[in-house]
């Protein structure tokens, strides 16, 4: 029953690591879907958010910062993305397409150029890595200790989802969100600025795709 026990813990454990980088890109995705543009570059800000997380994970050392960092990094490339589809009309498929290309070329790029040829970034010092919750606290391999001893992205991403849902459900925000991505027309005939929203919603979701991509790294 004991092994029965420590399985389920290791389950569950192994859920809280894989959800966190699937949950954020999708709350990423959610707010650029739900605003009118479709966003399959998620991808690539993924992965220029790993990238980026990794990298100064190992100059700074603090895994926060760097987390931090990873999530402007995927904003950015949410700002490309948004100036190619808003402004410049382009193809929202086709520019996904080009942001999923883009990040991994850039990312391996940069790799090969800061880190002698080398398509991986050096081995990263547990202390450069987000913090675990509860690390020491429960005998190691038992029940609390597969649960709980996890990173703390892992259990604030969850409490993200609420506070998304509240803001597309219960805000202001959220009500001109979704009706942009509705009724565009009827938006700008009620003054509402639908670049803005389309903007922070595409910049948002990058924002958000590159803290998941971080998450794997860091």
């Amino acid at each position: 029953m004991n092994e029965l026990i420590k399985d389920l813990g290791l389950l569950i454990n192994a859920t809280l690591i894989a959800t966190p980088p699937l949950l954020l890109a999708a709350l990423g995705s959610c707010f650029s879907e739900r605003s009118g543009v479709v966003n399959i570059g998620i991808e690539g800000m993924m992965t220029i958010g790993a990238f980026t997380g990794a990298v100064m994970g190992l100059t700074t050392g603090n895994g926060w910062i760097a987390f931090l960092c990873a999530g402007l990094a995927g904003a950015l490339f949410g700002l490309i993305h948004a100036f190619a589809c808003i402004s410049c009309h382009a193809d929202q498929t086709i520019a996904g397409t080009a942001i999923n290309f883009l990040g991994p070329g850039l990312a391996l790029f940069l790799c090969k150029a800061m880190y002698s040829n080398s398509s991986d970034t050096p081995a990263m010092d547990p202390s450069c890595k987000l913090p675990k919750l509860f690390e020491g606290v429960f005998p190691t391999g038992s029940f609390w200790n597969n649960v709980l001893n996890v990173y703390a992205v892992a259990y604030l991403v969850f409490v993200l989802a609420f506070v998304c849902w509240f803001v597309f459900y219960k805000t202001r925000f959220g009500a001109h969100l979704r009706a942009v991505g509705e009724h565009p027309e009827a938006c700008e005939s009620l003054g509402i600025d639908v670049y803005k929203v389309r903007y922070t919603c595409v910049i948002l979701s990058g924002f958000l795709a590159g803290l998941g991509g971080a998450f794997v790294t860091l």
